[in-house]
């Protein structure tokens, strides 16, 4: 009873087309930062720009997780995999928002060390500035363009990819206000500002790396998108009711297990039909992989 009204196909190679283009575009970006920032962190003296360019390294490390997910969860069904390989994105969702994590951590420990041992103004030139501003809006304009590829295309991996290159923009701009503060002669300022986005970032972090292990966890779609699908199966042609309604989450898709109410006096081809025109109008509207119907006579 899982007949598709249209083929899924098409929106699934779009969705790893966009996914793969976006990443490769977030990993020229990655690679042209952590090169300039590193050798301008070395020219100038700046010890929060080469930090901030190995943070870049760390968002080019996640974008070929990203890549990696991406291939892999478009792979079809097999025998070890009767539902597909779409976990493949929520695993990667979980390693970026653990990456989140230990990138914030990272944060928190340097901050702190920078307010015990803090720099001298003098050793920072204002190279250091001109770079990390453009890497601040270089890293923004990516994270808007991400975002809005990943809602474009309904994916949670790449919105939580998207996110790390905020991360990173954050970065840049602790950096920037470090070193404005250390050319005034406040470098107390760099490490204030990183405690706050560290711990900005901590919530990020922890907020996509909760969620992803949740739907590792099969947990249910939300309440609104649970009555949806209860509206679409009752509007239903020939259905009298429905309980046990259940879903649970594969990847960005939902598998949906409901029993169907038919009058008890139709024919099982009839009994069939209706639940499966049930299922193809659930599947029509919502991202649902996979409707499991049971049909039980009134």
């Amino acid at each position: 009873m899982d007949d598709l009204i249209e083929n899924p196909e098409d929106a699934s190679a779009e969705k790893q087309s966009a996914a793969k283009k976006s990443t490769l575009v977030s990993v020229a970006v990655n690679l042209t930062l952590t090169v300039s920032q590193v050798f301008a962190g070395l020219l100038s003296g700046s010890q929060g720009l080469i930090a901030d360019g190995i943070h870049s390294l760390t968002d080019l490390i996640a974008d070929f997780v990203v890549l990696f997910a991406n291939h892999h969860s478009a792979k079809d069904a097999d025998e070890d995999h009767h539902y597909g390989h779409q976990r493949y994105e929520t695993a990667a969702s979980l390693f970026l928002g653990i990456s989140l994590l230990v990138v914030a951590l990272g944060m928190l420990w340097s901050a702190g060390h920078k307010i015990v041992n803090p720099i001298a103004p003098s050793q920072i030139s204002i190279l250091a500035l001109y770079v990390a501003l453009g890497s601040l809006v270089a890293k923004e304009l990516l994270f808007r363009y991400m975002l809005a590829v990943a809602k474009r295309v309904r994916s949670s991996m790449l919105v939580a990819n998207a996110w790390h290159a905020r991360s990173d923009a954050a970065s840049s701009l602790v950096v920037s206000v470090g070193i404005v503060g250390a050319l005034l002669g406040f470098p107390i300022l760099d490490s204030v500002g990183a405690l706050i986005v560290g711990l900005m970032i901590i919530r990020t972090g922890w907020s996509f790396s909760w969620d992803a292990l949740n739907d590792l966890m099969d947990r249910a779609v939300s309440e609104e998108e649970h009555q949806h699908i209860e509206k679409i199966i009752l509007s239903t042609e020939g259905v009298l009711g429905c309980h046990d309604l259940r879903t649970r989450k594969m990847g960005d898709m939902i598998l949906v297990d409901v029993h169907i109410e038919v009058d008890a006096n139709a024919t099982v081809q009839v009994g069939h039909d209706i639940a499966l025109t049930a299922a193809n109008q659930v599947k029509a509207e919502l991202p649902v992989l996979n409707v499991m119907t049971h049909i039980d006579p009134i």
